[in-house]
């Protein structure tokens, strides 16, 4: 049985920053592409992050994309997200997933997700 949970998420005001942590357990970490997505009210889940399993291949969304940075520790089974310089248009519920392979924006490649962890942006 494979778990993932997120912790980390709150209320913050515009500008603040967050870091959402991601553990995984039951399944070996390392072999698995890690994706950071989010899901705004009425709206559906969109691409926020991912990171290949030895870290050299990093992605973003544009959205997120210098504000953001991914990252994860195999050791640890964790992967994390740091999020800077924060807008209220980023609050949303944001989930971690795993997947064995690409295409990595598209969540129906997710083998794997977390429940989820709500992160508030106050303008």
């Amino acid at each position: 049985q494979v778990q993932l949970v997120e912790s980390g998420g709150g209320l913050v005001q515009a500008g603040g920053s967050l870091r959402l942590s991601c553990v995984v357990s039951g399944r070996t970490f390392y072999n698995y592409i890690m994706g950071w997505f989010r899901q705004a009210p009425g709206k559906e889940r969109e691409f926020v992050a991912a990171i290949s399993w030895s870290s050299i291949s990093i992605y973003y969304a544009d959205s997120v994309k210098g504000r953001f940075t991914i990252s994860r520790d195999n050791a640890k089974n964790t992967g994390y997200l740091q999020m800077n310089s924060l807008k209220p248009d980023d609050t949303a519920v944001y989930y971690c997933a795993l997947t064995s392979s690409g295409p990595y924006r598209d969540t129906r490649r997710y083998d794997y997700w977390g429940q989820g962890t709500q992160v508030t942006v106050s303008s």
